[in-house]
């Protein structure tokens, strides 16, 4: 088993209304409880708004702080599913999922080391 990050990026501005959010949440709490019935759940959350970001960056002897998020952008990481499949095709079909759920793009991406357990 491979863990998968699924990444979820939202468009800057407003959240949309409870109308929205409260069935986006109702699927996407439906589909962690899937996760966690296969066997397959390992982490997920949503992010604070990028402007509450702090990058840290070496230069030299020193790390430079700034405020806001690495890049600016019209879209921005706004949470994210860690979850363990047997591989991309498995990660893919849930990504799929919830892309359809929450109506956003979702990035599909393998850690760079194999799952514990």
């Amino acid at each position: 088993m491979k863990n998968y990050l699924l990444g979820m990026y939202q468009p800057e501005g407003p959240v949309p209304g409870p109308e929205v959010m409260d069935r986006v949440m109702a699927e996407v709490d439906a589909l962690r409880r899937e996760l966690e019935s296969a066997g397959s759940w390992v982490f997920g959350d949503g992010l604070h708004d990028p402007a509450t970001a702090t990058v840290l960056r070496a230069s030299g002897n020193e790390v430079l702080m700034t405020d806001g998020p690495f890049a600016e952008g019209k879209e921005h990481l706004g949470g994210i599913v860690i979850l363990r499949a047997a591989d991309l095709d498995e990660a893919l079909a849930w990504g799929r999922r919830y892309a359809e759920a929450v109506g956003l793009p979702v990035e599909v991406r393998p850690f760079a080391t194999e799952a514990a357990g």
